[in-house]
């Protein structure tokens, strides 16, 4: 058994790896990601997954609903960490993963993959499913037109924060921006899409079709925060055509290990 394999079977027991040992696998995921786009190309089927948010054992259920890699090819659309009472044992095993299998393993930056975690890891912004499938964390923005100026984004750094622009509304939660149908409709027409998938926002549902069915939002953290009660779910593509969503719901707590202490706050 290679230490890659080894570390994924500590992982997925919601350990830490020995320290020296989550330094060599960070090592490894951080050559990996430097040396791709800012928008991964990715080919059908293919299987993409919303917000996580420390959720360890949530986590494994999604494997469990949406097929075990590397037998499906997987997007995570960012936000691995916060809210949950695992960050570091979620992001170890998605690191894992994506140390053993790069091509099946697709990792996007969400509004908490920020400050020296970006800096050092640069996350992919995006991903593009078949050419036609726009992959993203949040949405869209008023100064990205076409997927060629993605390609061009510094990725190596904080998220910035602007001003009111013409035909866009700030978001209420004080970063980024309200975008709508028409907004949607022109990015997908000018681009060649047939579809921008999403996470970021909390649907009850697990999945919400918006705009002409040109939007989607998933949301795969299951009972968000542990009192939400909502379903997630992750969307599976057989190709550019055909999506099924896949549905699934929190590991009841008698299944899962809750700890005693209190989890460490986001800001120090």
């Amino acid at each position: 058994m290679s230490d890659i394999e080894k570390w994924i079977e500590i992982a997925k027991d919601c350990n830490y790896l020995p320290e020296n040992d989550l330094k060599r696998l960070c090592d490894m995921v951080c050559e990996l990601l430097l040396e791709e786009s800012n928008v991964q190309p990715v080919s059908s089927p293919v299987t993409v997954c919303g917000d996580i948010h420390g959720q360890f054992y949530d986590l494994i259920e999604l494997f469990k609903t949406g097929g075990q890699a590397p037998d499906t090819n997987y997007i995570f659309m960012g936000d691995f960490v916060d809210r949950g009472y695992y960050s570091l044992e979620t992001f170890t095993l998605l690191l894992t993963l994506k140390a053993r299998w790069p091509d099946k393993i697709t990792l996007l930056r969400g509004n908490h993959e920020s400050r020296q975690i970006t800096q050092i890891y640069g996350f992919y912004v995006a991903a593009i499913i078949d050419e036609t499938i726009l992959c993203v964390h949040g949405g869209l923005s008023p100064d990205i037109k076409t997927i060629d100026q993605i390609r061009t984004i510094e990725r190596n750094q904080e998220i910035p924060h602007k001003e009111d622009v013409d035909t866009w509304s700030v978001s209420p939660r004080g970063a980024g921006w309200l975008f709508g149908a028409k907004v949607t409709n022109e990015f997908v027409h000018i681009n060649g899409l047939k579809l921008i998938c999403r996470a970021h926002q909390l649907v009850h549902e697990g999945y919400k079709y918006m705009f002409d069915e040109k939007l989607v939002t998933v949301w795969s953290a299951p009972n968000y925060c542990y009192r939400c009660g909502n379903i997630a779910a992750v969307l599976s593509f057989n190709d550019a055509d055909n999506r099924e969503a896949k549905l699934f719901r929190a590991v009841p707590d008698s299944e899962r290990v809750i700890p005693a202490k209190s989890t460490t706050p986001y800001f120090l």
